[in-house]
């Protein structure tokens, strides 16, 4: 049984105001919840229907975990088909934004405002083994319910930082990390050097990277169309353009 006041607490959560307030975020899911319950994150509750999976595993402390009804779990969800599974993480706090050093890689992420791209984004840093994506203020929030679905767990290995892209790549110049920006016209990725460690600029599809990061770039990349100069489209979808570039840096550092 759950009470009518913690329903609208959890559904309040939902909203950016909401999460900020309560210092807390929603995950749902059997996978995504295992993978969190894993990791540094510090659960706070834990929400469930029927009985819990044999192969899940309760943290070594106690957790609060409630068994609740299908319709009680429809209320709190945020998706129209809820799962069996719902759990509650505090919002992490980095003391210290870590840049790349030696070989490493971070993607740098400029207005990214939808939700399932900056999620995906998070699954593909996951993937290409990167630690660490910095946000601008206007990206969306990792934490939504819907970013948080999108990554697939993987929230619990990347750290997502929302701080001033301006001050981060100066700093990161100054450290002497190579800024690669993504562009419709730039060199070509295949073609041209990739040296590490890096950071990767991602533009949002509607407005690109912001004009007062231009002096911070060491070079202008682009993914070409196939064949050269037939492309139909006025871009690529930004976290399908994450995808190759990280592939394309990750490939180089294996090879050299």
């Amino acid at each position: 049984m759950i009470s009518k006041q913690k329903i609208e607490y959890i559904r309040s959560l939902a909203d950016k105001r909401g999460r900020k307030l309560a210092g807390c975020f929603v995950a749902e899911g059997e996978k995504i919840v295992s993978d969190l319950l894993k990791t540094t994150l510090h659960p706070v509750e834990l929400y469930y229907t029927g009985k819990l999976p044999a192969t899940f595993e309760l943290p070594a402390f106690h957790l609060p975990n409630i068994l609740i009804s299908e319709k009680e779990m429809e209320r709190i969800s945020a998706f129209k088909t809820p799962a069996s599974l719902l759990a509650l993480f505090e919002i992490p706090s980095y003391q210290e934004i870590e840049l790349p050093v030696l070989n490493g890689l971070g993607l740098v992420l400029d207005g990214i405002q939808d939700p399932g791209n900056l999620g995906t984004i998070v699954r593909t840093a996951d993937w290409f083994g990167i630690s660490d994506l910095y946000c601008s203020p206007e990206c969306a929030d990792i934490y939504n319910p819907k970013c948080v679905q999108s990554t697939m767990g993987a929230l619990a290995r990347v750290r997502v930082h929302y701080t001033d892209l301006t001050k981060l790549t100066r700093k990161a110049l100054n450290q002497k990390i190579h800024i690669y920006g993504t562009f419709m016209e730039g060199e070509n990725l295949f073609e041209t050097s990739l040296d590490s460690p890096a950071l990767i600029v991602m533009g949002s599809e509607g407005k690109g990277i912001s004009p007062e990061l231009l002096p911070y770039l060491t070079r202008k990349i682009s993914i070409p169309a196939f064949p050269a100069g037939t492309n139909q489209l006025e871009s690529l979808n930004v976290a399908v353009s994450a995808a190759i570039v990280c592939a394309e840096f990750r490939r180089r550092v294996q090879r050299d």
